[in-house]
C-alpha cells in the first residue's frame, strides 16, 4: 500500500527499535515509538509521523490507546496482543472518522490461541491473506540482510540481539 500510514504493533520495546531499523534499511520510511524512548523523543516520533515525514509507526501497545493519530490506513499486527481488547484498540486505529481500512494480524504456532481467542471476542473468522509463496521467497533475500545489518548496529549501540518472528503460521485480515 505504497503512499499510505501504517501502524505497526510488537510486543516489546526492542522489537519496535529492530523493526524500524529492519525497514529503514529496505528503503521505508519508519520510526519507533516505545516506553524506553523519553518524551520529547517519543512526541518528536509521533510528529514525524502525523506530519507524513514517516508512514510506518513501529510501536507497543502503548500507541493503541489514547495517542491522537487522526488517520491511518494500515494496522499490522507483528505480535498478536495477548488481550483480546488489545487487538480491538489496535485495529481501531484504521477506523477513525467511520473509515475502514486494512489490519494484518502475523501469526506463528504460539500465538494462535491468541487469535482465536479474537475471533471469538469480534464474533467471526477473519480472512486468511492469500500470500504467494514464491512472491515472498523473492522478497526473503532483501529482507534476511535487512535484518543482520540492524541487529548488528542494535548490537554496536549496546543492545543485544532481538529476535523476531522465526517463522509466520498464517496472515489475517480484519
Amino acid at each position: 500500500m505504497s503512499g499510505s500510514t501504517s501502524m505497526v504493533f510488537t510486543h516489546t520495546c526492542d522489537s519496535t527499535r529492530l523493526l524500524a531499523l529492519m525497514l529503514q534499511n529496505l528503503g521505508l520510511r519508519a520510526i519507533p515509538i516505545s516506553g524506553q524512548m523519553s518524551q520529547a523523543k517519543r512526541l518528536g516520533a509521533l510528529n514525524k509521523f502525523k506530519a507524513g515525514e514517516c508512514s510506518i509507526l513501529i510501536c507497543t501497545d502503548v500507541a493503541s490507546r489514547g495517542l491522537d493519530i487522526p488517520s491511518v490506513d494500515m494496522v499490522i499486527n507483528y505480535d498478536i496482543p495477548a488481550n483480546s481488547k488489545d487487538y480491538i484498540h489496535r485495529v481501531g486505529r484504521t477506523a477513525r472518522a467511520g473509515r475502514s481500512e486494512v489490519a494484518i494480524s502475523l501469526l506463528n504456532q504460539y500465538e494462535l490461541e491468541w487469535f482465536i481467542q479474537i475471533e471469538k471476542l469480534i464474533g467471526k473468522m477473519l480472512p486468511e491473506f492469500p500470500a504467494q509463496e514464491e512472491e515472498v521467497l523473492l522478497l526473503l533475500e532483501r529482507v534476511t540482510e535487512a535484518k543482520r545489518k540492524s541487529q548488528m548496529k542494535v548490537k554496536e549501540a549496546g543492545g543485544g540481539y532481538v529476535s523476531g518472528k522465526k517463522g509466520l503460521y498464517r496472515s489475517f485480515l480484519r
